[in-house]
């Protein structure tokens, strides 16, 4: 045997043991892949009724919008009405009722003060009274 023979048989012997360590990481690879398309698969299986009871919340959520809304336009409806009433009460309504709160307010002020006017000579006449009754009696005693 020649030495390029013995070259050979080292360098395909080298290959053979090159081929055999690569190939413990290539099949622990080939099982990762493995698992992780049966993962893939698992979750697919299991997101399907996940999105199907989320499109069926969806619809829900929209029928509950529909009706929300209408109740908004109602409600809107209802506000408009009760604008109008309320101008139509200030146009009509208003002018007088201030008139008349105005003027009972008056009359509650007048009966107050006057109240108030009699209270105070009441109270001047009975401080008169008391001061001549005091007059008096200082007289009688001196």
């Amino acid at each position: 045997m020649s030495a390029g023979e013995w070259a050979a048989i080292i360098a395909a012997a080298a290959f053979v043991v090159l081929v055999l360590l690569l190939a413990v990481p290539i099949l622990k690879l080939g099982r990762t892949l493995d698992e992780t398309t049966l993962a893939i698969r698992t979750a697919h299986q299991g997101a399907q009724p996940l999105l199907l009871n989320a499109q069926t919340t969806m619809e829900q959520v929209n029928r509950e919008l529909e009706r929300v809304e209408g109740i908004t336009q109602n409600t809107q409806a209802v506000t408009s009405n009760v604008a109008a009433l309320s101008s139509v009460f200030a146009t009509t309504l208003g002018g007088p009722a201030i008139k008349v709160a105005a003027f009972s307010y008056g009359i509650r002020r007048a009966a107050q003060n006057r109240r108030r006017v009699e209270a105070e000579r009441t109270a001047k006449e009975a401080g008169r009274a008391d001061r001549k009754a005091r007059r008096a009696a200082r007289r009688a005693g001196l």
